[in-house]
């Protein structure tokens, strides 16, 4: 009987104690949001076709913004993976013609891969009748002390020489940049990688 009772004691201790540590257990941490890729910074590049003088320069501050795009056509309801949202800003300077071409873009696309990121942006001011075109740019965040790099959709890129010699410029799609073919000599960026992100629930 003495023996019974220990055991139910002992049981009922037990009991208690597990209750306890179930109480005192802190609650499941919600899920971290997800990595979102983003680029920013500036810098003056070194182009070999215009003349020393030239002064071209970018600013990048661009964010990944997935899903959030949508457009009229199938599959486009709730927008692509590559969404993106910010700002890039072309400056070059000529001072052998007494110019300065200025324009200002907003993103729609961007995707990285490593430390390489490609960017759209469609301009929406600028002094040189590019409003309303897209123009694409590439942007490499140097690693192991090597130079960050830019390439941009225009000058020696995205040429369509047709059947009769004849050239011209094709529209820049979503997220189509060149890779970046100069070299930043000042300034620099920062490019944070992220995966694609994945498809959102249908809404019930």
């Amino acid at each position: 009987m003495k023996n019974r009772k220990r055991a139910l004691i002992l049981a009922g201790t037990a009991a208690a104690l597990v209750a306890t540590l179930i109480g005192a257990a802190p609650a499941p941490a919600a899920p971290a949001a997800p990595k979102l890729a983003s680029v920013h910074g500036g810098g003056t590049v070194s182009y070999p076709y215009v003349p020393k003088e030239h002064d071209i320069r970018f600013t990048v501050d661009a964010d990944a913004a997935p899903w959030s795009r949508p457009f009229p056509a199938p599959g486009g309801e709730q927008g692509m993976p590559v969404d993106a949202r910010g700002k890039v800003t072309v400056y070059h300077a000529m001072p052998d013609a007494n110019f300065t071409g200025v324009a200002e873009a907003e993103v729609d696309c961007m995707v990285t891969g490593g430390k390489t990121a490609t960017i759209t942006a469609v301009v929406t001011s600028s002094n040189v009748g590019w409003e309303g075109k897209r123009i694409g740019i590439s942007v490499q965040d140097g690693e192991r002390g090597g130079p960050d790099r830019v390439g941009f959709s225009w000058g020696i890129a995205n040429a369509d020489v047709k059947a009769d010699g004849s050239v011209s410029e094709p529209r820049v799609g979503t997220c189509m940049a060149p890779a970046p073919f100069t070299e930043v000599t000042k300034g620099g960026f920062k490019v944070t990688p992220a995966p694609l992100a994945p498809r959102p629930k249908p809404s019930s």
